[in-house]
This record gives C-alpha cells, sequence and structure tokens, in this order.
C-alpha cells in the first residue's frame, strides 16, 4: 500500500569512500548531471571527545626557518543536496599521521559560505602529502562519529601553499549520477611563518584513543550509519537490521551517565523509525518514539542538540498519528515543533524544516474535513389521467430506478385511480396488487411502518377478491407472504412468519410437479421455513427447506438460466445447517454449490457480486471450524473482488464493505495485524454512512462499526474509540422496536460495552447503566428461552462486580442465586457450564476474602470449599466437553483447546484461595487448596493411569473392579482414531453417546473402589498429611503471589507447615519477572559482566529468597536439599540462582542445593520406587540438522560422543546413540520407551501461544510435548535435556506449568534437568562434562544424585578463572524432581 513519507530523517553512510576531483575555477561545468547519493568515508578510531592536546606530531626544532600552518578553511555552498538536517560541520586535516579537527560549526540556508579560522600545522617538505576531509554532523554537542563526508581529496603542501598565494579555491564537480553536491569548493589559507613565532593559537593533534569502550562506540556508531546509507540505496533490509543492531551495541556501551548516550539514542531512534516505516510494523512507532524522547531528556533546555531532538521526535508522532489517530501524538508534535521555532534562528535549517513540517500537517488536517454533498434538483413529473396498464407499466419502471418523486407519484396515481375503479370492478384488484408492491418497495427503501400496513391490508383485499380456483390466486399468495415476512424481519412476529407460511404452502399445493411454478413456489416456502428455523431452532423446517431447495435445483438442470439462483439457495440452507449442526459434509457441499453458481455468473453478470459473497463468507466458516490460512485469504480476495461490482454510487455498497470488514476483522482476531483492524474500522465507517437515519440496515452497521472499535479499544485503549463504540451502541438500541428479534441482543453488546468503560475508568454510573440493561434483557428471555441462561451469567457477572466495589450483600446474594437459577436451567453436558462454575468459584472466594478481611458480611459455611469445588467442576466440564469432540479431530485439538480455556479461568483462583487460607490461619488447608486448583490438565490426564497394584490384595471384587477401572480408562486415554470428514451426523452423535456411558461407568467403579477399606480417597484431592510425605528427603517451600500478599510454606516431613510474609507484592513480582527477561536478553561484557541480572538476582533474594533461608535453618542443615514449588508469577524466576552477588555476599546456591517441582503430587509420584533392571538403558538422542534448519548445530555429536565417554561401561550402563538422519520423530519415540535414561541434545522450541506445540526439533518433524505426554514414562529415572527453554511455561496459565522438563516429569520421569532460556553450545559442553563427571563418575547411577551433580558443575564453573562463562549461562540449568 502506497503511503506519504514525512520529513526525510535517515542517517547517512555509505561502504565506501570517494575523493572528489578538484579542479581549477577557470573550467566550471555546465552540463546537468545525474543524481547519485552521497558517500562518507568510515572514520576508523575518532574519539568523539575532542580535547586539545598540549602535544605536537613532532617536536620542532628552533633554527628552522619557516613553517606553514593552515589560518583558515572556507567552504562554499555547503548545504546544497544535503537530505538530512545538518546540525554544523567541520573539517578534519590529516598530516604525517597526525589527525586536526576543526570545531563543529552551524550553517544557516542562505549561508554561502562557511569558515573556520583555526591554524592547522602542516609538515615541513613541499611534497609531504595532506588529506582534507569535510564533514556534515547531525550533533552539536559530544559526537560520537565523525559524520556524513561531504568531500575528501588529498593535495600536496606546496600545492596548497602555491593556491593560497593565488587565491585559486578547489573546485568541486557534483559527484557521478548526482546532479548537485554539497561543497562546491574550498579554499585555504595558508601562512609561512618563523618558527619561534607564538604557536599557542594553534590547533593540536587529536587526542590518541585509550578507552576501549570509546573505540567500540565510534566503530560501531560508524558501521551503523554506514550499512544505513547502504539500505537507502540498496533497499536491501540486511543493511537496515545490521545498522539498528550496531546502534544498540553502540548504545549498549553508553549507561545513563554517558556523554555520549543522547546521541547514541538519538542514532538508534532514527535506524529504528526508518524500520518501522520501511516495514509498515507501525505496532512498534512506540520503541523510536520512546528513544527520541529519552535522548530529548539528556538534552534539557539550553542544549545545543535539543531542537534537532525535539524536530525528529515531531515528526515520529505526527507520522504515529496518521497511521493511528493519536491525538494526543498531534497535539504533542504542535507543541514540539512550536518549540523548535520559538528558539531557532529563522534562517536555520532546524527552523525551515519545523516550519515546513508544521505548515504541511495543518494543510493535511484542513484537506481531509468532509463537504457536504450538493443535492441535485429533479423536476417533477405532470399527473395525468392513467389506465390500468399504463399505470403498471409506471409501477415497473420503479422495481428497476430508485427514484423517490417517481415512486411517490406512482403510489400517489394509484390511490387516485382506486377512487374511479370501486369494489368489484375488474381492474380493482390488478391495482391494488400492484400499489401493494409499490408501497412494499417504498418500505424497503425508507421504513416507513405505515406503508407496510397497508401493502398487507391492500393484498389481503386482493387474495379475498381471489377465491380457490381463481387464475390470479397463485400471484396473491406469493406476494401476500412475501409481505407477512418482511413485516416479520422488521417486527419479530411470529404470528406474521407463520402466516407467510401457511400461504407458501398453499401456493405450492396449486403447483404440481410439472407446473412451471413450482421451482418458484418450493423456493419462497423453503426460505420462510429458514426463517422460521432461525427463529425457533426447530430442526423439521430446516430440514423441510433443503429438501424443497433441493427438488428446486432438480428442476433446474445444467444450462438452465435459474440454476445458478437455485445452487445459491441450497448453498445457504446447508450453510445454516452446519452452523447449527456441525456437520462438515454441509459445509463442503455449501462451498462447492457455491462455486458452481459463481461459475455460471461471469463477469458482467448481475448476481456475480452476491456469488461471491456467498462463497467468502462460506470459506470464512470453514477457516473458523478447520483453522486453514488459505480459506481465510481466499474470503478476503473474493470479498474484494465484489466490492468493486459495487462502486461508490450503488445503493448495496454497504454490503461487500460489511463483509469485507468483517473477514478483515477475522484475520485481524487470528494474525493480530492492525492494518487489517484499521482497514475493517474505516470500511464499516463507509458502508454506516450509505446507511442513513431511516434506512432497514441502520442498526447492523452500527453494531458493526461498534464492534471494530470495541475491538481496537481492547488492543490500543483509545478511550475516543471507547466511547464512540458505546454511542453507536446507544443508536442502534434506539433503533429497534419493542417485541424486535434484535433487541435483547443489542441490550447486551450496550451493556458489556459500558462494563467494559467501567472496569477502564471505574464510573459507578457505566456499571449501573450495564446491570439495568442487562435486567431488560433478561426479562426478553423467559424461562425456556435458549439464552436465558447466559442473560443470567451476565446479570451476575455484573452484580459481583458491584458486589466487590461495594460490598452491597443484596449484589451478592443475586449474583450467587442468578448463577445458581442458570446452573439448573443447563443440561449436564452444556459446556456454557464451565462459565457457571467459573463464575461461582470467583464469587464464593471473593466473599470469603472480604470476610477474612473484617468487612462484617457474615459468612456463609465452607465457602471456601464451594469456592473450589466449583473450579473443580468448571475443569470436569472442560475435560468432558473436550473429550467428545467428534473424534476426526486430533488429540492435539482437545488438549490445546483445554489449555486455551484455562486461560479464561480466573488464573489467580486457586493462589488467592491458598491466601484466603492463610489470613484465616489455616496453612495446611492452604496447601491443599493450592494442590487442588493448579496443574488441573496434568492433573486430568494423568488420573487415567493411576496405579492400583494394591487393590488387588483386598478380594476377588477389587480385582473384578481393578480391571475395570484399568479398561476403562484405557478407553478414555486412547487417542481418538481418524475417520473420513464425510462420516454422518448420526455416527457423530452415537459416539458422543458412548463417550458419556463411558465417563458415567467410570465413575461409577472409581465410587464403588472407594468403598473398599483403605481407598476411601481414591482419585480425591489429597489431604496434607498425605502432601506431607512430598518433604521426606528435604523441606519443600511452596511460594504464593496473591492480590492480598505474597507467602513462602515451609512444609517438613514431620512438623507443622510454616508460614512467611514475604516483603513484595504482585506489581513487584511484575517487574521482577520483566527485569529478568530484559537482563538474559543483554549481551554480556568482555568479562562476563552482566549488571542488570545481577541487580535482577540481587532483588529476588531480597525480596523472596533470604527470608525463606533465613527460616531455612532449622528445618535444613547446609549443603543438603530443598525443594522449591513455585505458583503464579514465581514460575518464571530463577529461584536457585539468588543472592548478594559482591565479595563474602550470601547466596542460596552456598548453603542448599535447589530442585524444583510443579506440585507435591507430582514430586510423591516420582518418589515411588520400581523395580530396576541390573544394567541402565541409556540413550542418547542427538539432532545437528533438525527439518526446515538452514544450519547445522556442530556441538551436537561431540557432546554425544562425551556422555558416552563419562558413563560407565557395560554391564553397568547400556549405552545406545540415535542421531543425525536416525533421529527421527518415530526414533526418538522408540528409544525415550525402551530405555528409562536419557540425554537429548538438539534445538528445543518453546510455544507459549500453543505450549503443547512445545518440541524438540528431529529430522523429520518435531517430538513434541504433546507426544510426551501420551507415553507412560512411570519407570523412567532420568532426562538431561540439552535444548533451549525446556523448563519455561506459558504467561497465560503459569499454574498449569506446561513444558518440556514438567511434561516429561508428569509422564513418570523421576528426574528432569532442563532449562530456563537460550544456552549456549559452549556452556553445555563443558557443563555435560563437569556434571556427569560428578554424576556417575564414580561408577554408580543413580537418579537422585542428578540435582547434587548439577549444583557441583555450575559451582566449579563459576570458579573457574580461566574461561569466562557469562552468568545468565552458568544458572540456565535447573533440575526438577527426586
Amino acid at each position: 500500500m502506497a503511503y506519504r513519507q514525512p520529513v526525510s530523517l535517515e542517517s547517512s553512510s555509505s561502504p565506501e569512500s570517494d575523493s572528489d576531483s578538484a579542479s581549477s575555477p577557470p573550467t566550471p561545468s555546465t552540463e546537468l548531471l545525474k543524481e547519485r547519493k552521497r558517500k562518507r568515508k568510515s572514520s576508523g578510531n575518532d574519539d568523539d571527545d575532542k580535547t586539545n592536546s598540549s602535544k605536537r606530531p613532532r617536536s620542532q626544532k628552533k633554527d628552522l626557518a619557516h613553517i606553514d600552518d593552515i589560518q583558515a578553511i572556507h567552504a562554499t555552498d555547503i548545504t546544497i543536496g544535503l537530505r538530512r538536517i545538518p546540525a554544523g560541520f567541520h573539517t578534519m586535516v590529516k598530516a604525517e599521521g597526525a589527525e586536526y579537527q576543526t570545531s563543529n560549526k552551524p550553517a544557516h540556508v542562505d549561508q554561502a559560505v562557511v569558515e573556520w579560522h583555526e591554524r592547522i600545522l602542516l609538515p615541513r617538505e613541499p611534497s609531504s602529502k595532506v588529506r582534507v576531509s569535510v564533514y556534515a554532523s547531525f550533533e552539536l554537542g559530544p559526537m560520537v562519529c565523525h559524520g556524513e563526508l561531504l568531500r575528501t581529496f588529498e593535495i600536496s603542501v606546496g600545492e596548497l601553499l602555491d593556491r593560497s598565494k593565488k587565491f585559486h579555491p578547489i573546485i568541486f564537480q557534483p559527484k557521478q549520477g548526482e546532479v548537485v553536491s554539497a561543497c562546491t569548493s574550498l579554499f585555504m589559507t595558508v601562512e609561512q611563518r618563523l618558527s619561534n613565532q607564538n604557536d599557542a593559537g594553534v590547533l593540536c593533534p587529536l587526542p590518541t584513543l585509550t578507552s576501549r569502550d570509546v573505540d567500540t562506540l565510534a566503530l560501531k556508531t560508524d558501521a551503523g550509519h554506514r550499512l544505513l546509507t547502504r539500505y537507502r540505496r540498496m533497499q536491501n533490509s540486511g543493511d537496515l537490521d545490521q545498522s539498528i543492531k550496531h546502534f544498540e551495541r553502540a548504545s549498549d556501551l553508553c549507561p545513563m551517565d554517558h556523554s555520549y548516550r543522547p546521541a547514541a539514542l538519538f542514532n538508534l531512534a532514527t535506524a529504528k523509525f526508518i524500520g518501522c516505516q520501511a516495514n509498515r510494523t507501525y505496532l512498534d512507532l512506540d520503541i523510536p518514539i520512546s528513544l527520541f524522547q529519552d535522548a530529548l531528556d539528556l538534552r534539557p533546555t539550553g542544549h545545543a542538540d535539543r531542537p534537532i531532538t525535539q524536530l525528529h521526535l515531531a515528526v515520529a508522532l505526527l507520522f504515529r498519528f496518521a497511521k493511528r489517530g493519536f491525538q494526543i501524538d498531534a497535539d504533542a508534535a504542535k507543541k514540539l515543533l512550536s518549540e523548535v521555532l520559538d528558539v531557532c534562528h529563522a534562517n536555520s535549517h532546524i527552523y525551515r524544516a519545523a516550519f515546513i513540517t508544521l505548515e504541511t500537517f495543518t494543510l493535511h488536517s484542513i484537506g481531509n474535513t468532509d463537504v457536504n454533498d450538493l443535492e441535485q434538483e429533479r423536476s417533477a413529473a405532470s399527473r395525468l389521467p392513467l389506465s390500468p396498464y399504463q399505470l403498471a407499466r409506471r409501477a415497473e419502471r420503479c422495481l428497476h430506478r430508485d427514484e423517490p418523486r417517481d415512486l411517490d407519484e406512482v403510489i400517489s396515481l394509484h390511490h387516485d385511480a382506486l377512487l374511479y375503479y370501486n369494489v368489484g370492478h375488474a381492474s380493482r384488484g390488478q391495482l391494488l396488487g400492484n400499489l401493494a408492491v409499490m408501497l412494499e418497495i417504498r418500505f424497503e427503501r425508507r421504513g416507513e411502518d405505515k406503508d407496510l400496513d397497508q401493502a398487507i391490508a391492500f393484498e389481503t383485499e386482493v387474495l379475498a377478491s381471489r377465491p380457490v380456483g381463481h387464475p390470479g390466486r397463485f400471484i396473491a399468495l406469493n406476494n401476500l407472504a412475501s409481505q407477512l415476512s418482511t413485516r416479520f424481519d422488521h417486527r419479530g412476529n411470529n404470528e406474521d412468519l407463520d402466516g407467510a407460511i401457511a400461504l407458501d404452502r398453499e401456493a405450492l399445493a396449486l403447483c404440481p410437479v410439472g407446473h412451471t411454478d413450482r421451482s418458484t413456489a418450493l423456493h419462497n416456502l423453503a426460505t420462510h421455513l429458514s426463517d422460521r428455523f432461525k427463529c425457533r431452532g426447530n430442526d423439521e423446517d430446516l430440514n423441510q427447506a433443503i429438501t424443497f431447495h433441493r427438488e428446486a435445483l432438480a428442476l433446474f438442470r445444467v444450462g438452465h438460466t435459474d440454476r445458478s439462483m437455485s445452487l445459491n439457495n441450497l448453498a445457504n440452507q446447508l450453510s445454516i445447517r452446519f452452523d447449527y449442526r456441525g456437520n462438515d459434509e454441509d459445509l463442503d457441499e455449501a462451498i462447492a454449490f457455491h462455486r458452481e453458481a459463481l461459475s455460471l455468473r461471469p463477469v458482467g453478470h448481475a448476481y456475480r457480486c452476491m456469488s461471491l459473497s456467498n462463497l467468502a463468507n462460506r470459506l470464512a466458516s470453514r477457516f473458523h471450524h478447520r483453522g486453514n490460512d488459505k480459506d481465510l485469504d481466499d474470503a478476503i480476495a473474493l470479498h474484494r473482488e465484489a466490492l468493486v461490482f459495487r462502486p461508490v454510487d450503488h445503493p448495496d455498497r454497504f454490503m461487500p464493505l460489511n463483509n469485507l470488514a468483517n473477514q478483515l476483522s477475522d484475520r485481524f482476531e487470528y494474525r493480530g495485524n492492525d492494518e487489517d483492524l484499521d482497514e475493517a474500522t474505516a470500511l464499516h465507517r463507509e458502508a454506516l454512512a450509505l446507511c442513513p437515519v431511516g434506512h432497514t440496515d441502520r442498526p447492523n452497521s452500527l453494531n458493526n462499526l461498534a464492534n471494530r472499535l470495541s475491538s481496537r479499544f481492547e488492543r490500543r485503549g483509545n478511550n475516543e474509540d471507547l466511547d464512540e463504540a458505546i454511542a453507536l451502541y446507544k443508536e442502534a438500541l434506539a433503533l429497534y422496536p419493542v417485541g424486535h428479534t434484535g433487541l435483547s441482543r443489542s441490550l447486551y453488546n450496550l451493556a458489556s460495552e459500558l462494563s467494559s468503560r467501567f472496569r477502564h475508568r471505574g464510573n459507578d454510573e457505566d456499571l449501573n447503566q450495564a446491570i439495568t440493561l442487562h435486567r431488560e434483557a433478561l426479562a426478553l428471555r423467559p424461562v425456556g428461552h435458549t439464552n436465558r441462561p447466559s442473560s443470567l451469567v451476565n446479570l451476575a457477572n455484573q452484580l459481583y462486580t458491584r458486589f466487590e466495589r461495594q460490598h452491597n450483600k443484596e449484589d451478592f446474594e443475586e449474583s450467587r442465586e442468578n448463577l445458581h437459577r442458570a446452573l439448573a436451567l443447563l443440561t449436564q453436558h452444556d459446556p456454557r457450564q464451565l462459565a457457571v462454575h467459573r463464575s461461582l468459584a470467583q464469587v464464593y472466594l471473593s466473599f470469603n476474602y472480604l470476610v477474612l478481611h473484617g468487612t462484617g458480611m457474615g459468612e456463609y459455611k465452607d465457602s471456601l470449599d464451594t469456592a473450589m469445588h466449583h473450579l473443580k467442576a468448571a475443569a470436569n466440564v472442560v475435560s468432558a466437553g473436550l473429550a467428545i469432540l467428534p473424534a476426526r479431530k486430533s488429540t492435539l485439538a482437545s488438549v490445546s483447546s483445554r489449555h486455551k480455556i484455562m486461560k479464561d479461568f480466573p488464573s489467580t483462583l486457586a493462589v488467592d484461595a491458598a491466601s484466603c487460607a492463610l489470613r484465616s490461619g489455616d496453612v495446611c488447608r492452604a496447601v491443599e487448596l493450592l494442590e487442588q486448583g493448579r496443574t488441573i490438565i496434568w492433573t486430568q490426564m494423568t488420573r487415567l493411569r493411576t496405579p492400583l497394584d494394591n487393590l488387588q490384595t483386598h478380594g476377588d471384587h477389587a480385582v473384578v473392579l481393578m480391571k475395570r477401572f484399568r479398561d476403562l480408562s484405557s478407553l478414555l486415554d486412547k487417542p481418538p482414531a481418524n475417520r473420513a470428514e464425510a462420516t454422518s451426523r448420526v455416527d457423530v452423535e452415537a459416539e458422543e453417546t458412548r463417550y458419556r456411558r463411558l465417563v458415567e461407568d467410570w465413575n461409577g467403579t472409581v465410587e464403588e473402589i472407594r468403598k473398599i477399606e483403605g481407598f476411601s480417597r481414591f482419585l480425591l484431592p489429597p489431604l496434607f498429611s498425605d502432601l506431607q510425605g512430598a518433604a521426606r528427603d528435604g523441606p519443600i517451600i511452596v511460594l504464593i503471589a496473591s492480590k492480598s500478599s505474597c507467602n513462602a510454606i515451609i512444609i517438613t516431613h514431620k512438623q507443622p507447615p510454616t508460614s512467611i510474609q514475604l516483603p513484595a507484592d504482585l506489581q513487584k513480582l511484575i517487574k521482577l519477572v520483566l527485569a529478568f527477561q530484559e537482563a538474559v536478553e543483554k549481551e554480556a561484557g568482555p568479562k562476563g559482566n552482566q549488571p542488570a541480572l545481577v541487580k535482577s538476582l540481587r532483588e529476588l533474594w531480597d525480596v523472596v529468597v533470604c527470608p525463606v533461608v533465613e527460616n531455612l535453618d532449622g528445618f535444613a542443615r547446609r549443603g543438603s536439599r530443598i525443594w522449591w514449588c513455585p505458583t503464579s508469577l514465581f514460575n518464571f524466576l530463577p529461584l536457585h540462582a539468588a543472592g548478594e552477588y559482591r565479595a563474602q555476599g550470601k547466596s542460596v546456591s552456598q548453603q542448599y542445593i535447589s530442585s524444583y517441582t510443579p506440585s507435591l503430587t507430582a514430586l510423591i509420584k516420582a518418589r515411588k520406587s520400581h523395580h530396576r533392571s541390573p544394567s541402565v538403558p541409556f540413550v542418547a538422542i542427538g539432532q545437528d540438522c533438525p527439518a526446515g534448519a538452514s544450519f547445522i548445530l556442530d556441538a551436537v555429536e561431540p557432546e554425544l560422543e562425551l556422555v558416552k565417554r563419562l558413563l560407565p561401561l557395560p554391564p553397568a550402563v547400556s549405552f545406545s546413540k540415535v542421531t543425525s538422519v536416525d533421529a527421527t520423530k518415530s526414533r526418538a519415540l522408540r528409544a525415550l520407551r525402551d530405555n528409562t535414561w536419557l540425554h537429548l541434545a538438539c534445538h528445543g522450541t518453546q510455544r507459549f501461544d500453543e505450549p503443547f506445540n512445545s518440541a524438540f526439533l528431529m529430522r523429520d518433524q518435531p517430538l513434541s510435548l504433546l507426544d510426551i505426554t501420551h507415553m507412560d514414562l512411570s519407570r523412567h529415572e532420568f532426562a538431561f535435556l540439552s535444548a533451549c527453554q525446556t523448563a519455561v511455561g506459558a504467561f497465560s496459565t503459569p499454574d498449569e506449568v506446561i513444558h518440556l522438563a514438567a511434561g516429561l516429569q508428569f509422564a513418570g520421569v523421576k528426574s528432569v534437568v532442563g532449562t530456563l532460556w537460550k544456552v549456549n553450545d559452549s556452556t553445555v559442553q563443558r557443563l555435560v562434562e563437569a556434571f556427569y563427571k560428578n554424576f556417575c563418575g564414580d561408577g554408580k547411577m543413580n537418579s537422585k544424585r542428578a540435582a547434587r551433580a548439577l549444583h557441583q558443575a555450575v559451582q566449579s564453573l563459576a570458579c573457574d578463572r580461566d574461561i569466562i562463562i557469562p552468568l545468565d549461562q552458568r544458572i540456565v540449568f535447573m533440575h526438577i524432581g527426586v
């Protein structure tokens, strides 16, 4: 898409240097030269801080007669052709290894010559060469590098002296490819003088650089400018990316108090801004704007470079305003530009650029002002007495032309004619029928109810005048049915629709098989039956509609002119049935019919636009059903073509506008591209403008635009979008009359948006209005209405919100009662139960929380237990509902959908419940609640694999129950088999019934098992006394982060748990997590220093770990093991690495060996012993070149060989290796199944959006977490995961702990070593060697030694002074399990 580019703010540079050709003045060039981009020379090791030095380049002998000095330099036309706004200009003179730099001088727009009166010492020998360079700089303050090279040349001292004496300047020709080039001539005044004259005024050479960082800073900045210029010339995105990286590195070298930091930030902002423009990543504009702002903050009022920084920031803000429409950006930009104009000289380049920018913006704003359309006058037709035939001809013309005055005139003429044709006249029926049709048309065009009512009255009179057997009865039946259907659409009166269908059935009876009008009658009846189905949901109506449409299609064989219409009608009804029942066969058949219909309507066909839209809509439906991107992209392309057929003046243009906008909105929801959302919003605006007040489609258009604005508000938080959406919803609501079918939906839309504004701004009036509207919507949905449960939940949720704010017990009571009513109305397998249980859990938990805070609310007995009951019930709905998905859907869809639904759970419900228990002093209950409310997905997936070995010792009945439980669990746990797309709905429903019966049998078997002695709590949430067994080998620290407080619970094997309130809160933890994410991304310094990471680890020690360690003294001896069980945000912190990180400072690793566990139950399960084979089956799996990779992981093979060398020899260990082409997904799965010890070296990917798609990358396809979950690894001992990010969960569901390492432990592996972030090959090699030496160097293999071995390996790397390993790489590995 083309867009207008604002003032150019590039940072010019080029990889080449070019010397400019010098010539004498008598031969000026008059030929026009082609334009060419400027180049500049890389400046090498120039220090930006130019200070005078007392040293000369070499010593000067006193007996030397004369020496030569440059006294002055004059540069002419130095600003011509510049593409960037210069801050100043300076020259560099290089002679005999010494470099001299003049001062940095600004130049005005009308300034022809820039002069430097500064003395520069020249070599004594006339033949010595001097190189002179002229630069444009972009800072007046400290410069990071030279700037843009304008001219450079080499000349001898003798020639320079000769030119000075003869007043001959050096003339420069335009550079190749340029019409004009900056600096057309240069003249230097050289003076010979005695050496003993006063030399104090001589400009001294630049000092030699002594700072390595400053040297690197200059090199990085020069390289960034050079690459940026090459990008501007070649448009190679790689150059731009590299330029940004160089500027980022330069910025990293400038801490907050560094004198060059403003310039480094300014350069980086400039490059990133160009990147946003080039890549059209307009959401990223916030980054360069923030950088410009930071640079501006470091250049206070009075700073020489403040105006140019203000100018660039203003341009960036205006660009963001143009793309996003934030008025605050435009206002800020205008203020900045005004400040620039106030402080800059009117002839300065910065002033001129600011003035032009401000003027351009002002003109552009004025140009976008809407202009009122001019009305066109039409002449009125004469009224003449017409015959019925003439009136019919006039009426027919009105069918095809939207001429309001003509239509009014025809209707008036018909009324007049009826005065002459009394009841009983042969022509009266024809006149009444035609008048009814004209009134219906006027109603459709203007929406006046009285026209439609009159039309129905007249048509009813027509029908009464045409009894059974009358040849015109069929037409009258059809017309009256059509008008009743129209009134039903407008007012929603069911009697009108029933009347239309009865009339249609009679009309069809008048058209037996073979009748020429049978197809019309079939179509009309089918259409109205479909309408009734939409209104009442009676399957029989829809099935009959499809049957009638199939019969109609059979009457239009290939080649018939109406076949395309019939194809379209049948496809539409199949689409409706698909929407209702989800049968893929209906959808695919509908798409096939729409394609055939489109093929019969070539370009130029009157209904091609409609066919394009219908096919596009069905493809969009299939996209939503199956997720194929191509269907959505094809749908958008078809809608764009349809829009072409509805030009600006077309009366139906609003329909393709809305259709295209809706699909773009869908694509935005799927891919998150803001351009799609903005285009959708613009299209809906245009559609609304085409539906003025009175237009029948205006309510829909209002709702569409409001929906998009609501989405954009959720995306960007612009208050104007939210307010406008509410205003549009209010207008739409006002247009729905009482009784309209769309009224309840409109009430819901407005209520939801008011609730959103309340959440955003906290205005109680918005919340009160939302509650009132939800009450009205509920009143329109009586008992029996399919959406009544949803209305009850909506009202309950808003009442609960008000209860939380105002603590009004009546709101709590009503909210709770409405939720229970909704639950009572829902069938056992209705998926809406999920929302109800979820809301009830939140309501009861909040009530308990307020009681604990002493609000005087009274108390519901066991409200905390009730909250957890509903949370578990919601989880069971997820499990049961997803398990009955059609078998053609993959297991991945089921598990991924389960995760998506868990995202909608109150994310902190379990920790909030535990926090409530802590506040009431019940620490044991807090632990129980945490164990119930976390890792729900894992719990549901593993509960079907519960071992029952002990049950067989309790008699024959117990053995029978054990077998039945295992068989049922196996059937429920088995991935569904694939089946054909066309499997009938009957088979699908039978499959769902079968599954429900299996679930009921499984639940019944579980209840029977619980009756056996010792199994009363079989598969029930564990008690604290059970959970305490997890701490038998060392204390477990459970970390809780809730809205009320942050706590640690120390659980020991025998003693009561200890609760510690931490000096942290949720906001601190959020900042700490973000700080860690940023810190580990930053490159380490030359000595491996990572100050940001050290700072974060210190804070983690202070607010979380240190209070725990101080309380562990009485429970664990120094050097023993502890287990961390983090919840919520604690899951994303490297607790094992916290410390003071200073000389003699404390750290957790000095005192204890840290391991992690996702839950107490998981650790208990991992500790269960199994019979071990005398020989350890150990497999090393490595993949150095996975599918799709463009490079080879060279370290994989050596790593596997290293592992093999360090392991004990056979028969102690039976070692096998799977690598290279053999390391496919299937081969890796077999190796994982057949070996109980594992080392895996490969690429690892963590998918935060779909965490069960996280995977180890194999040669052919990924070995995903989902694949691992299907395996029984309960006898597996150990896994070392030498891959990136194998122990990082998803932020959306932190307490589900969904990552590769946790997956292996939940699947049964006792001990797992994983990684928190990216790991370097060099780190892996050294750590693996140190780990295995400590792990099995004595020839023994015990998975319980893994944590200590990892601890010792990390300590040894930290103490190694020969090779520096960055801190982030020393702490990247973590241990999970026993």
